[in-house]
């Protein structure tokens, strides 16, 4: 079992690894600002700019954050668990440590977890059975173009517990490609922040062609 980072060395360790490899790190400190002073942010960076993996984790020793976790909301199962993998290996750990992640059916938490990579419906459940997300200090909305009932509802409540329960909680939503300025103005006229993004290069690879039996060709042919 990997020996759990110290709190405090968490981001750096991080940033250290990424450095100028990811564009969504130039903006951290723009970021940093805005949720400490407005506790709302919008944040628009296109594929491939390291938003989902890098940002939760740069955020964790920030003061505001104090002890309570970080919430983040993926819209599909597969991309929660392997959000949280990548991250906790960033650690040098394992999922169900610092990094955790809870979907339908599966769930691998532990006391030690301070980022939490959920799905919509797992939110919906936790904030009716705790309104105030009284242990969250952070909810980030991640991939928030692909929108649909469950994301929709699960922003509108955490806004309502930050209003209302927990004035302390902040809200994060993110977003490669949508116009983030009805969101903004939704969320109290929420500081608006871009990112550039990163291209990879693609090389196609060509398989020789291998024949086909006779027999094979046969029942292609019957069937097509």
């Amino acid at each position: 079992m990997a020996e759990q980072a110290p709190l405090s060395r968490i981001p750096s360790l991080v940033l250290s690894k990424a450095g100028e490899s990811l564009p969504v790190a130039r903006i951290i400190p723009e970021l940093c600002h805005a949720l400490a002073s407005h506790k709302r942010a919008v944040l628009q960076a296109p594929p491939g700019a390291g938003k989902t993996t890098f940002v939760p984790l740069a955020l964790l020793d920030q003061p505001w954050l104090g002890r309570k976790k970080i919430i983040m909301l993926e819209p599909r199962r597969l991309a929660a668990k392997a959000c949280a993998a990548h991250m906790a290996s960033m650690l040098g750990e394992k999922p169900g440590q610092t990094i955790g992640y809870q979907i339908r059916m599966e769930r691998c938490i532990s006391r030690e977890t301070r980022i939490e990579v959920i799905t919509e419906g797992i939110l919906t459940r936790q904030i009716q059975s705790d309104p105030s997300l009284e242990k969250a200090g952070l909810v980030i909305f991640d991939e928030f173009h692909e929108r649909h009932i469950h994301s929709d509802l699960g922003l509108a409540l955490c806004l309502e517990a930050g209003e209302v329960f927990n004035e302390d909680l902040r809200i994060l939503v993110m977003s490669a490609t949508m116009d983030m300025s009805a969101i903004s103005v939704l969320m109290d006229n929420a500081p608006m922040i871009a990112s550039q993004g990163k291209t990879h290069p693609v090389v196609t690879h060509y398989l020789p062609p291998k024949p086909v039996s006779r027999s094979l060709g046969k029942e292609i042919w019957k069937r097509f």
